[in-house]
């Protein structure tokens, strides 16, 4: 059964997109620790980070980090903080979050936005990396 990242990969379910490559795929989070909080993942269903192979996984920290330069630059923040958990969902997604403070970081305070709020950040975000 497809991940729900693969869902939105293919489109069935809408997302915020920031960036694509043959192998990757950008979107914000809609659950954003702060405003720009952003997933890349890779296309390709991988559970954990650890079982992919050193190529994938060195393609992927190179596409967070061009998104995260771009996020750095539209977003602002003190920095552009990156994890990778994914309990959520059995998917590798590298969490890119615009850092204020520590709270940012921990997944317990949220931030509420609107459509228009997110298709503002995202569009600055991909203004970025043009």
């Amino acid at each position: 059964m497809a991940s729900i990242f693969t869902k939105i990969i293919n489109g069935d379910i809408p997302c915020y997109k920031i960036a694509e490559d043959e192998d990757h795929f950008a979107f914000l989070d809609i659950n954003p620790n702060s405003k720009g909080h952003t997933l890349c993942i890779p296309k390709k269903e991988v559970n954990k980070i650890l079982e992919m192979d050193e190529d994938a996984y060195m393609k992927l920290m190179a596409f967070s980090r061009k998104v995260g330069k771009a996020i750095e630059a539209a977003v602002p923040c003190k920095r552009v903080g990156m994890t990778v958990i994914g309990l959520e969902v059995p998917h590798v997604h590298v969490h890119l979050i615009p850092l204020q403070s520590m709270a940012n970081a921990t997944f317990q305070h949220k931030e509420s936005l609107k459509p228009e709020e997110f298709e503002a950040v995202a569009e600055a975000i991909k203004a970025q990396l043009s």
